[in-house]
């Protein structure tokens, strides 16, 4: 939990209020000051905006900020002297007050009362289709939603993580029609391949031979249009589903099979990926709950039945268009399962908000699936939302998983532990380890570059994935900030062997330009945190982490830290370490990144 202590930010706002009060005789409350840290081109460590604060002065923005820079001068300890920015007052805070902010941060313990304060969060991740294995687009949308639910635990709420596993439709039955027709009876243990690979070759089998016919189709004078209507091999997957639906015992039977071959390799990939889940839904069940919605909805009016049978609802009125809910066969298509897995999800929960994480080319089914839930009256729709994120392109350009061009989500795993391997012995980092600590480590430099390199990018934007520059041990890389944390470590075990213990920090320091800039970064721990929650982004932490690590190597660079001759500096830069590798962890920790003791 994030820890609550008073900031020096709280005594400027009581200090506003006084000084309003004693230069102006006006009343007023901390609603309008508005406090925050000073721009980096500026001079200066926290900002106060004077513009809400004129119709209490009643003066002009630069006479006010001037009145109210020379009081908190006068008033408030630690304020060292002040700038004016036209409608900004810039406060320089003195290094003894730094010194002040870090011993209130070191000898601080955790606290659980914003869990108190808390709401009950869902967050939906995953979402895979059991026609296919997880690729690189799965791997963003895992550590968007299992990050974005560790950074709300922080926040203090109740998050449940959740996932939806897409195991029925025509994408399913394609898989199964081709297993059947060119499958010859084999089992992933026949082939020594996982399940979910071995299933998603014939989803891909199926379209080469479905493509296959339908330009043989063309060639023998049809159009596009009648070839797709003509074929034999949809209209095989079609019957799969229609028997599917209808519980026909053999058609269920080998559903279930090759679901579970498909199951057992999600499994294998979730583990290596270091991501779970509290509960997971299956569409297969909850599209039948939807059903019974679609059918309420139809006696309320609410939806209507067109001649075919098929079954819509028209939202022209609100901006948007119509939309297909049950086929004229009676098949359910995916909004029909949303609305059931949405139902049901409240029944579980009554939960306050719920995130699907998925990605931006769904951002009208959502914006359908919430009018649609409002339109049935259900009021807690208004707490439901679409984590809409970017896609995750190569340089050789958008993958595609009905040809097979997909980045293999197991094979970028051990790719990057791969070359996580290779790099670290060109460099010579752990030429002393055992082999087991040395895959150990591999493994941990593998993942954190993986998942630091697609964190770290605002999730709303598209991003191009590099595998060898995300794994550089230099720059805004997981490598380089887990080196980082294995460097403060190492000045940790080194004092320990030197009996040097840190009891308490003395008061009388000076500190100097490194340590204050350490210490200001560590302040922002709380906020980055409480950012990254309102916004939905885990990339402010991220890039926090980096520029923590950056700023202390440059202080590791510049001072000495054992070797320091004053023992009260002495202690205090190995307290500044310890907590800078404290905060390095947790913020890495909310990305879901493990942290090597050595490197």
């Amino acid at each position: 939990m994030l820890s609550d202590c008073i900031r020096m930010e709280k005594t400027i706002e009581n200090n506003v209020i006084r000084a309003l009060k004693v230069l102006y005789g006006s009343e007023a409350d901390t609603s309008n000051i508005q406090v925050q840290p000073t721009r980096k081109e500026f001079e200066g460590d926290i900002t106060l905006v004077v513009f809400p604060l004129l119709k209490y002065s009643g003066k002009s923005p630069e006479d006010t900020a001037n009145d109210l820079g020379n009081y908190l001068l006068k008033s408030t300890p630690g304020i060292s002297t002040f700038y004016v920015v036209k409608g900004f007052l810039n406060l320089q805070v003195s290094n003894s007050a730094w010194l002040g902010e870090f011993i209130k941060l070191w000898t601080a313990g955790e606290t659980n009362d914003l869990y108190k304060k808390g709401q009950t969060i869902l967050v939906e991740y995953s979402s895979p289709n059991t026609n296919k294995p997880l690729h690189l687009g799965h791997i963003r949308n895992n550590l968007l939603g299992f990050s974005l639910s560790r950074i709300l635990t922080e926040c203090g709420h109740r998050v449940f993580k959740t996932n939806i596993v897409n195991d029925r439709g025509i994408h399913i039955c394609k898989s199964m029609l081709a297993w059947k027709l060119f499958g010859q009876g084999k089992t992933p243990a026949d082939t020594g391949m996982k399940g979910d690979h071995f299933v998603g070759q014939f989803y891909v089998e199926f379209e080469t031979a479905y493509k296959k016919e339908i330009n043989e189709l063309i060639q023998k004078g049809m159009t596009a249009e009648e070839a797709a209507e003509s074929s034999e091999l949809m209209a095989g997957a079609r019957d799969l589903l229609r028997k599917w639906e209808a519980g026909d015992r053999e058609t269920v039977g080998l559903w279930m099979k090759m679901n579970s071959w498909v199951y057992e390799g999600f499994n294998i990939t979730y583990e290596a990926l270091g991501v779970d889940f509290d509960k997971i839904y299956y569409e297969s069940e909850t599209y039948m709950l939807g059903r019974e919605i679609v059918e309420a909805g139809l006696q309320k009016g609410i939806f209507y039945r067109k001649e075919d049978g098929s079954v819509w609802v028209n939202l022209s009125a609100d901006s948007l268009d119509e939309k297909l809910l049950l086929r004229a066969d009676g098949t359910a298509v995916y909004m029909t399962q949303d609305l059931g897995t949405a139902v049901e999800r409240y029944n579980d929960y009554k939960f306050d908000h719920q995130y699907y994480v998925v990605g931006n080319e769904q951002n009208y089914h959502f914006q359908v699936l919430k009018l649609i839930l409002k339109k049935l009256g259900y009021e807690w729709a208004e707490g439901i939302h679409h984590f809409s994120y970017g896609m995750v392109n190569l340089p050789e350009g958008k993958m595609k998983s009905r040809e097979g061009k997909v980045v293999d989500a197991d094979d970028l795993i051990d790719n990057m532990i791969h070359t996580a391997r290779e790099m670290a012995e060109e460099l010579g980092k752990l030429h002393d380890y055992g082999d087991e600590e040395k895959e150990a480590i591999y493994r941990k430099i593998g993942l954190a570059a993986l998942k630091y390199f697609i964190l770290k990018v605002d999730p709303r934007k598209n991003m191009m994935f590099n595998p060898r520059e995300s794994i550089d041990f230099n720059g805004n890389t997981g490598p380089f900030i887990q080196y980082t944390y294995a460097r403060i470590k190492s000045v940790l075990r080194l004092a320990q062997d030197k009996g040097y213990s840190v009891i308490e920090i003395s008061t009388d320091l000076v500190l100097n330009e490194k340590e204050s800039d350490l210490v200001k970064l560590l302040r922002k721990y709380e906020s980055v945190v409480k950012e990254a929650a309102q916004s939905l982004n885990p990339s402010v932490i991220a890039n926090y982490a980096y520029e923590l690590a950056r700023e202390y190597n440059q202080f590791y660079h510049d001072h000495t830290i054992l070797g320091e001759h004053d023992p009260g500096l002495r202690n205090f830069r190995i307290a500044l370490s310890e907590y800078t590798g404290k905060i390095i962890n947790k913020s890495m920790c909310l990305l879901g990144i493990e942290m090597p003791e050595r490197m």
